[in-house]
Order: C-alpha cells, then sequence, then structure tokens
C-alpha cells in the first residue's frame, strides 16, 4: 500500500499521532528541564513551554482522533441510510415485503408442522 496514499485519506489519524508525538516529546523534554534546574524561577519557563504545549498536543491530538471516528460512523450510517432507501424503492416497486431469510425460515416452520 502506498503511504502517502494512505496518509492522504487518513490525515486526520495521521496529524492525531503526530500531535501525540509532539505532546510527548515536549512533556519529556519539559520534565527533563525541570528537573535539572533548582531554583523555582528557572523551571517556570519549561513548566510552560513543555507542559503547557505538551498537554495542548495531547489534547489536540486526542480530539483529531475522536473526530476521525466520529467521521467513520456517519460513513457508516450514511451507507445503512442509503440501504435502507433502496430497499423502501424496492418495495414500493412491488418487491415482496417479507426478507428472503424470514421466507426461508417460514418455510421450515411449515415443513416440519406437517
Amino acid at each position: 500500500m502506498d503511504i502517502f496514499k494512505w496518509l492522504r485519506n487518513q490525515w486526520d489519524r495521521s496529524a492525531a499521532v503526530a500531535a501525540v508525538v509532539f505532546g510527548v516529546v515536549a512533556l519529556v523534554l519539559g520534565y527533563l528541564g525541570v528537573s535539572r534546574s533548582t531554583l523555582a524561577t528557572q523551571q517556570i519557563p519549561y513548566l510552560v513551554s513543555g507542559g503547557l504545549a505538551g498537554l495542548f498536543a495531547l489534547g489536540l491530538g486526542a480530539t483529531l482522533w475522536l473526530s476521525a471516528d466520529l467521521r467513520d460512523e456517519w460513513r457508516k450510517l450514511d451507507r445503512i441510510h442509503q440501504d435502507l432507501k433502496r430497499e423502501q424503492v424496492n418495495l414500493t416497486n412491488g418487491a415482496s415485503p417479507v426478507a428472503p431469510a424470514k421466507q426461508r425460515a417460514a418455510r421450515t416452520r411449515g415443513s416440519s408442522d406437517g
């Protein structure tokens, strides 16, 4: 499979993974900066740059991933809706209102009763 085609089709998931990786790297770098500093005034820039940027990137990644999942669900619902519309058109055009599985079950019940 072509990686660029997949990245283009799954741009939201790709961006989510990139944001999460960036967030984790920012948090680790922020932690390393804070752990090397002894004064609180020296730790604040690491907290702001590493901590806040990392948390924001993690939140952005989670939001993008959820958005991609919701988009997939909407596509599935649209497909189901189109199938139901197609079935409704078939029924109005004179097709049998009983589903084939129900017809088989009725035939099976009828043959075992007699």
